[in-house]
């Protein structure tokens, strides 16, 4: 192995991590637990924060648009920079990742309890700079949390099938909030279907709560097995990392992929609404298709570590995607279906994207590994940091082009009816676009990535190898 560090793999014996337990379901639990606590503000933040800056406070949306966009790209500097923090910091008693969770947890939900603070009768400047300085200190914080839990992954387990379990779990956690935060958010947050102040701090308050628990629930529940040993490590220029992840070619692809798949996650999220609303006249439909999104990913999640241990995790995720592609172009043919048609064939697309979400952060950790194998160099945060701004990029690429698609084909939220040319549009925004895009990310995954089943396993045994030279 690379002088450049040595390892400690899955210790027993000795050092901070003694007497590890083998990792199991209390792992897979804490690592659910993480992504239920994130997404709790997440979703309510992606969900409903637009709609209390407009309704609440009264700002115009476009300042709330050019706020999430200047935000996002913010927050990927600033995963990539307290990934590259964490990467300095030494292993404790508690590994390397843990204690991070535990102590940004608290300022990360205290501060999101802050975003939904009303103050009655400031200006509107006021309430411009309030949104700004907290909504942009929320998103730094997020980072200071998320950046150690995703990199955590990489250092619970070596092992693929493992950590495919532990992607599957983070799914299923994220999907859990998410279907907390969609049904009974709305109870909470409106009253006689408009936004209240009282009700959404309310609501911010009950989730942060709840965020809280599952931290912690994390933390307790987790194990790093994987630890670095500190004593002959030297400090590392950044030049030297760089030079590793631009020959990565695994994480190349796998951000191209990650941030195309993202914008158009995003996007359809965004035109699906329009898709009901107007061109089906059928808004209720909507409350169907996010529960039928989550019940995708709870039929997947036990499907995943048999499939990928039979066919590996490269080829599970590309097939995934592939369905979705097919059924997204076989709802393009069919422009006549009612709302509940197409949302009963949609409802198998999402199952083809779901069975790529419950597999893409395994993906991560490989290509950690190798990073390592490539520089002798264990750098989870970077890595896991690279990956997350790549994600952000798209978020903020997302946030304008949905907008941008709508007015395209000709959207007047003024008219009570839209033209034809309009709702054809919408259609081939909602089902030809998602159907050209995810059959570039089946082609990327199947041409360009390398990592398939027989590599990863190859990349585990000559790892292993080289950490006990």
């Amino acid at each position: 192995m690379s002088q450049n560090a040595k390892l400690k793999v899955d210790v027993t014996t000795s050092g901070p991590m003694a007497e590890t337990k083998p990792f199991g379901m209390k792992d897979k639990l804490g690592y659910l637990f993480g992504d239920f606590g994130n997404d709790f503000f997440f979703i309510l933040v992606a969900a409903f924060l637009m709609v209390y800056y407009t309704d609440v406070y009264g700002l115009n949306p476009a300042y709330v648009g050019t706020l999430f966009l200047i935000a996002r790209l913010w927050d990927a500097v600033a995963d990539v920079s307290w990934g590259r923090f964490i990467d300095t910091r030494k292993a404790g008693k508690n590994g390397k990742f843990r204690p991070w969770i535990f102590r940004m947890s608290f300022p990360l939900v205290i501060t999101g309890v802050l975003m939904f603070v009303h103050i009655p009768g400031m200006s509107t400047g006021f309430y411009e700079a309030y949104a700004f300085v907290t909504y942009i200190l929320w998103g730094t914080l997020y980072s200071t949390v998320n950046i150690p839990y995703g990199s955590m992954a990489s250092v619970i387990t070596s092992d693929p099938v493992e950590r495919t379990s532990l992607s599957s779990f983070r799914t299923l956690g994220g999907n859990l909030a998410g279907l907390i935060i969609n049904v009974v958010g709305p109870m909470i947050l409106f009253v006689n279907n408009k936004a209240d102040a009282n009700h959404f701090l309310l609501g911010a308050i009950i989730f942060g709560v709840l965020s809280i628990a599952c931290y912690m629930a994390c933390y307790k529940l987790s194990v790093e097995r994987i630890v670095m040993d500190e004593t002959e490590k030297p400090k590392v220029k950044l030049s030297q990392t760089m030079r590793g992840l631009v020959k990565n070619k695994p994480l190349l692809w796998i951000l191209i992929a990650s941030l195309t798949f993202m914008v158009c996650f995003m996007l359809i999220g965004t035109v699906n609404v329009y898709l009901f609303k107007d061109y089906f006249g059928n808004t209720k439909a909507l409350s169907m298709v996010g529960l039928i999104q989550s019940v995708a990913v709870f039929v997947g999640m036990p499907l995943i570590k048999p499939l990928v241990a039979k066919f590996g995790k490269k080829e599970i995720a590309s097939a995934g995607i592939l369905l979705a592609a097919v059924v997204y172009g076989a709802l393009y043919l069919m422009p006549n279906l009612t709302a509940n048609q197409f949302t009963g064939i949609l409802s198998i697309a999402m199952f083809g994207y779901g069975i790529f979400n419950l597999v893409v952060w395994a993906f991560v950790t490989d290509v950690i590994d190798y990073h390592e194998y490539l520089t002798g160099l264990r750098e989870d945060g970077t890595v896991y940091s690279i990956y997350s701004f790549a994600r952000k990029v798209g978020q903020a690429i997302a946030g304008g082009l949905g907008g941008y698609a709508i007015a395209a084909v000709g959207y007047n939220p003024t008219l009570k009816a839209q033209a034809q040319s309009t709702l054809d549009g919408i259609h081939t925004l909602g089902t030809l676009v998602p159907f050209i895009v995810l059959f570039v990310i089946f082609l990327i995954l199947v041409f360009l990535y390398p990592l398939n089943k027989v590599k990863t396993k190859q990349l585990a045994i000559d790892l292993a190898e080289k950490r006990n030279s």
